[in-house]
């Protein structure tokens, strides 16, 4: 039986082609690709990519300078936070909620809109294995071009289960009985009419936005087109710690405010989502709001 698509590049002695991570001593990370005959040099000294090449993940290698660096393969959240970007690519912290929390599984038919750098792209890819479908739209051809040198760098090849169309998702989306949709775009409320024909009943829908106006958009459009149940918003937020004997205390960086995730279940055709019985607070739909139901009078009955 052959191995997943990109199984071999994740295990076993490095070989030329591999990418390589190495840690000096002060935790700084540096990433090259293994050429025979190359050699890898910093402000420390050099050492030749031979003397990897061969060795098992985890070695240990000094430059002419006698500084020892680890040697490990990149992660895959060290590889999209160093990869060549076009648009921003979407945080391993973000990347990891949407698998979990829009239930990606292997064999999901899932449709991403749009792709930016191919961060997500490669998360989702490799949550679906091969016998998933990942079909990703990116309006603009520069920013699909770069998503599709680093998903197939990363995997060391095309991955079976993708296909990449350049155009809107909303005037190209054929695809049907899709299982997730995920929107990482500046207006996902423009794509919702076309994402709940496709989705099947139960399918969830996920965007990722970065504004609190875009959010509320986003959220109250969902909720007007009246095919989906309540909406899901939230963050997230990473902290780090430091731990040295009985010196443990939170670092003084984290990874805050990066996009907010929404989620939504799509109904069954013909079933209308149950009355909300939470009272809005005093003023969300005052005279100062101007989103989804605004003019219709659709929010005066979210009591």
């Amino acid at each position: 039986m052959s191995e997943p698509t990109g199984a071999a590049r994740r295990r076993g002695p490095f070989k030329v082609g591999d990418q390589v991570q190495l840690t000096d001593p002060k935790g700084r990370h540096y990433t090259f690709t293994l050429e025979a005959g190359k050699n890898f040099h910093t402000h420390k000294g050099s050492f030749p990519h031979d003397e990897l090449i061969g060795a098992p993940e985890g070695s240990v290698v000094r430059t002419t300078g006698n500084v020892a660096y680890l040697a490990l393969r990149p992660l895959l959240p060290d590889y999209v936070l160093s990869m060549p970007r076009g648009a921003a690519v979407v945080y391993p912290k973000d990347a990891g909620q949407i698998l979990a929390f829009a239930d990606i599984f292997p064999g999901a038919r899932v449709v991403e809109a749009g792709v930016g750098s191919g961060a997500l792209s490669t998360f989702l890819l490799r949550a679906i294995g091969e016998q998933g479908m990942l079909h990703s739209y990116e309006r603009r051809e520069d920013f699909a071009e770069i998503a599709q040198q680093n998903v197939e760098r990363y995997f060391g090849s095309p991955h079976p289960a993708w296909q990449l169309t350049v155009g809107d998702l909303q005037d190209n989306l054929s695809d049907t009985d899709v299982d997730r949709v995920v929107l990482d775009m500046l207006a996902p409320w423009e794509c919702l009419d076309a994402v709940s024909k496709a989705l099947v009943p139960g399918g969830i829908l996920c965007a990722y936005v970065a504004t609190t106006t875009q959010l509320s958009r986003t959220v109250e459009s969902i909720r007007e087109i009246g095919c989906f149940a309540e909406p899901q918003p939230w963050e997230s937020m990473i902290r780090n710690w430091h731990v040295e004997g009985l010196a443990v205390r939170p670092d003084h960086r984290m990874i805050g405010h990066t996009g907010f995730l929404v989620t939504a279940r799509r109904l069954a055709d013909g079933v209308e989502p149950p009355v909300r019985r939470r009272r809005p607070s005093k003023g969300a739909y005052g005279e100062d709001y101007d989103g989804p139901g605004s003019r219709s009078g659709s929010a005066a009955g979210r009591d």
